[in-house]
């Protein structure tokens, strides 16, 4: 078989990850949940497109959390959590969605939160897994004060030695790239150097260092770069 590319150049690029998901797993009528759910924006999407679909979005950041109790959406539960400790029974979902999350576990705490995804998912139940490929323009940028070098594949490791259990049947994969714009250069910083989630130490000096990396990337339009992501499909076992 021949290997997934990883480069962003040769990757089809995917505005909205909604359709890479929902051409992998049923959606319709389904209970699912997001472990780390951001600001949820896939989740409210999802539920306005698959009728009778509910998702619970959990998610560690007090600060977010608090962002997205404030815009309550039909079929979205939103509480707080972290994915190693889930506040559900077993066996109470059909699906598990970590978009861009399981690289933010605490590393000591991978195998756990994989472990209680298994346990509160149903027997054939699917955990979807998105994370972000560690290459390409941005991610240069970013590396500079946020490098994941090491997190990335950790939790690529996490998922592997997952499925060397008999919890999880490998049960897909794809790679692909998403467009990524940013307007301006404040909106970039405000973003991405001080998320609520995170202090990554920004010094005056750094932030310049950071700003000279990415002038060279606006344009009248904004900067405009892809972010490489990496999908594995995993099934719970019976």
């Amino acid at each position: 078989m021949n290997p997934l590319p990883s480069d962003p150049d040769q990757l089809e690029q995917v505005r909205d990850e909604l359709d890479v998901l929902s051409g992998m797993v049923p959606l319709d009528g389904q209970q699912l949940i997001e472990l780390g759910c951001g600001n949820a924006r896939l989740a409210r999407s999802l539920v306005q497109r698959f009728a009778g679909s509910q998702v619970v979005g959990l998610e560690v950041d007090e600060v977010q959390h608090a962002r997205n109790l404030a815009k309550p959406q039909d079929r979205i539960q939103f509480l707080a959590g972290s994915a190693q400790a889930v506040p559900f029974p077993d066996a109470s979902f059909d699906g598990a969605l970590m978009l861009k999350s399981l690289h933010h576990v605490p590393l000591q705490f991978m195998d756990a939160a994989l472990q209680e995804v298994a346990r509160v998912l149903r027997p054939g139940a699917w955990l979807y897994v998105s994370e972000p490929i560690y290459g390409g323009a941005l991610n240069e940028i970013v590396r500079l004060f946020n490098d994941e070098g090491v997190v990335r594949p950790a939790a690529q490791a996490a998922l592997d030695r997952a499925l060397a259990t008999d919890a999880w049947a490998p049960a897909g994969e794809r790679r692909f790239a998403q467009p990524v714009r940013y307007a301006s250069w404040e909106e970039f910083a405000q973003r991405m150097l001080y998320p609520t989630f995170a202090d990554h130490g920004i010094t005056p000096a750094l932030a310049e260092r950071v700003k000279a990396a990415f002038m060279p990337h606006l344009g009248p339009e904004g900067a405009r770069f892809v972010r490489p992501m990496h999908v594995r499909l995993l099934r719970r076992r019976a």
